[in-house]
């Protein structure tokens, strides 16, 4: 589910965001040490993806230093031309201007999210109020604007295709950022980018440190009963890699439920690990985000406000397809109305179902739903996650899965090259060759957790593809799977299975863009529209010619039986309310921080009385079903891009529901049907209309609902 946080919150830091420390880092880099410095130079290495044999920590902060010096000149010498201003001496000067500082930029900040040390946080810390104040001083230009004014209102109507829509993206970001605000209204602007992105470091320090330091301890292998030796020695490895307070360990992941909930017969252990994860970050031990979330809250309020709108969620879904947060509710609302009543009978059956082991005294709680909803699971379906693991391995679910469906599909190859170095001996990189024999691209692999990575699953690049730029798309994956221990193969949950089918329809969002402006290309569309190659590709995991090509047993490499093939797949919408309702509650928890007005945002001490409320005013407060995120560890809304965007990946759904239904008319695997849907849809990236790339492919004027409701089972 993730999605491409990262390259959200990079977008933060370098557009939400960057005058006053920049002036101090001016200097230029003296020619010898820009020389040395492998950051600063295109690499040799096949589309100049990123050296990381001659990359070293302390190269990060000289080079964009240098990045940022490099691209104030340039925007000087925009200002400077005393010619009048033209597309081409304004807008695509603009455009070249800042191609070194995403080139640094990029590398960097995907080792800030993926491995994070000490030494790369302590970079992070001293560079982002640098690129915040750049943004500031380009958002706030005051000569650059009346250029760029100036070209929007004597060329936009001459223009046409990409150079149409540059220009339109850059002067509506200029606007949004502030530029017709009078000399008082920008500068309280600028102050509020440089407070939120401080703000959103923070964050990213704490949260992970939270989640790290809410691991939960076990003494005795025992307390582990019904977990698998392989969970058992996973729990012992990581007790170890944490220093070994206790013999054996749970780590908690970045959601509210934590799966390992599911086969822990200690109902004491399952309250421990289920309490460490709801309070990992709300003050009720050592960490506590609920001040930066109502300070994060409360600008973003006073930034909509500035730009004229009634809340921060108004100002941020005009450029999105929903444009509205009453259509975004309305929306909602279908849904809600669809799940209650299912959601109520299923807790019930849970409840009743435990009570007949024991006794009709017992009360069902949070961290007992998935121990008893997966014995019911099993009892209905003769199935459990452990029967199915060993035949997901992570290698053969990338290489004859992802891949696989990839081939067929739109005729792509991947070749593994080991000669390419990368930030981490866990990762490996592919060539991919496209349906003509050409080299279209490079693809990473970040599969394993570490202590240095934050949780969840996002797609990033090292480079967008641009034709402007003659620059072939760098992207990568990141997960957090559990790695197995020293020769035992890694096996995967169904879930894992559809993360990385989910995370590589992202990678093919940027693989198989066919732009010409870096701006426009791959991903760089709105919130509510990313995430829909990426929900529609987890659908190719359960296509039958698919399926039983990667879903191999892991010691004899024989398919999966069809009758647990069958069990298994008809289980996936098993009590498919609590995942529909604890995606609806973070949702209108999202909603609920953003359609304030800044006077109105709960300071932190009334933050978790505020998200009771709020969710009781939905009628999504709901104990057995709580929010996937809570307030205090929400990290898509308060340390990345999805602000008031969070049900971007309901809408998106549908969206991914209807074109994987039109596939599966037209032929699921016919590549003249990927050759469509790359050609209208992946290629795209932000060049033209959403609504009308979708409509182009699925001949819909607009998404149907009721695509949601029944891929869900409801």
């Amino acid at each position: 589910m993730m999605t491409k946080i990262n390259t959200q919150l990079k977008r933060t830091l370098l557009s939400a965001s960057l005058v006053s420390t920049m002036m101090t880092a001016s200097a230029a880099v003296p020619p010898s040490q820009a020389a040395a410095n492998p950051l600063l130079q295109r690499s040799g290495l096949l589309f100049s993806a990123p050296d990381f044999r001659k990359i070293k920590t302390p190269d990060y902060l000289p080079a964009i230093q240098e990045a940022i010096r490099q691209q104030r000149a340039a925007i000087k010498r925009i200002t400077a031309n005393k010619k009048p201003a033209t597309f081409a001496n304004t807008i695509l000067a603009l455009e070249k201007s800042g191609e070194l500082l995403d080139r640094v930029t990029s590398v960097f900040y995907g080792l800030a999210s993926a491995d994070r040390t000490p030494e790369i946080a302590a970079i992070e810390k001293e560079a982002t109020p640098m690129l915040t104040d750049l943004q500031n001083e380009i958002s706030f230009d005051a000569k650059l604007f009346a250029r760029v004014k100036y070209v929007y209102r004597n060329e936009y109507k001459k223009l046409k295709g990409e150079d149409k829509k540059l220009l339109d993206e850059v002067y509506k970001d200029f606007v949004r950022s502030g530029a017709l605000l009078p000399a008082a209204k920008k500068e309280r602007m600028m102050a509020i980018n440089k407070r939120i992105s401080a703000l959103q470091q923070e964050w990213g320090t704490q949260l992970p440190a939270a989640t790290n330091d809410a691991v939960v301890w076990v003494q005795s292998r025992e307390e582990l009963a019904g977990l698998s030796e392989a969970d058992v020695a996973q729990c012992k490895k990581d007790a170890e890699s944490r220093g070994a307070k206790a013999p054996y360990c749970i780590v908690i992941i970045n959601t509210t439920q934590q799966p390992i909930l599911t086969n822990l017969d200690n109902r004491d252990l399952r309250r421990r690990v289920y309490e460490a994860s709801i309070h990992r970050a709300d003050g009720t031990g050592s960490h506590n985000t609920f001040p930066l979330v109502a300070e994060i809250a409360k600008l973003r309020a006073e930034k909509a406000e500035l730009m004229g709108y009634k809340d921060y969620a108004s100002y941020s879904l005009e450029r999105t397809m929903a444009k509205t947060p009453d259509r975004v509710y309305a929306f909602l609302k279908q849904l809600i109305a669809a799940y209650a009543p299912k959601a109520e009978a299923e807790t019930r059956a849970i409840e009743a179902y435990a009570q007949k082991t024991e006794g009709p005294d017992f009360r069902l709680e949070p961290y007992d739903r998935f121990y008893y909803s997966a014995k019911m699971k099993k009892e209905q379906f003769n199935f459990s996650e452990d029967d199915v693991k060993p035949y997901f391995n992570i290698d053969s679910v990338l290489v004859n899965g992802v891949f696989y469906a990839a081939n067929r599909a739109y005729g792509l190859r991947f070749e593994q090259r080991t000669d390419i170095p990368t930030y981490h001996p866990d990762m490996k990189v592919y060539e991919v060759i496209d349906r003509d024999g050409k080299p279209l691209a490079l693809f990473y692999t970040d599969y394993y957790r570490r202590t240095t990575k934050r949780g969840g699953a996002w797609m990033s690049s090292f480079a967008k593809q641009s034709k402007q730029r003659q620059q072939k798309p760098v992207i990568y994956n990141v997960c957090n799977s559990a790695k197995a221990p020293d020769g035992q193969p890694t096996l995967l949950t169904w879930d894992e299975v559809s993360t990385m089918f989910h995370e590589f329809g992202h990678a093919l969002h940027g693989i198989l863009s066919d732009c010409y402006y870096n701006t426009l290309s791959g991903t760089a569309v709105a919130r509510d529209f990313v995430e829909m190659p990426s929900q529609f590709n987890e659908s190719f995991a359960t296509i039958p010619e698919v399926f039983n090509h990667y879903a191999r047993h892991t010691v004899t490499g024989a398919p999966m039986p069809e009758d647990l093939k069958a069990r298994m797949l008809e289980s996936i919408n098993f009590q498919s309310a609590y995942a529909l309702g604890e995606n609806l509650a973070a949702t209108c928890l999202d909603l609920a921080w953003h359609v304030l007005p800044s006077s109105k945002v709960p300071n932190a001490a009334e933050a978790k009385d505020f998200e009771a409320k709020a969710l009781k005013e939905v009628g999504l407060l709901n104990a057995q079903i709580p929010p996937r995120y809570s307030t205090s560890y929400f990290n898509h809304v308060f340390g990345g891009g999805y602000a008031a965007g969070y049900y971007s990946y309901l809408w998106t759904e549908v969206l991914a529901d209807n074109i994987a239904e039109t596939f599966a008319h037209r032929g699921a695997l016919d590549p003249a049907v990927g050759l469509d849907f790359r050609t209208k849809v992946l290629s795209k990236g932000n060049t033209r209309d959403l609504m009308q790339t979708f409509t182009d492919f699925t001949g819909l004027q607009s998404p149907d609902a009721s695509a949601l409701l029944k891929a869900r089972g409801l």
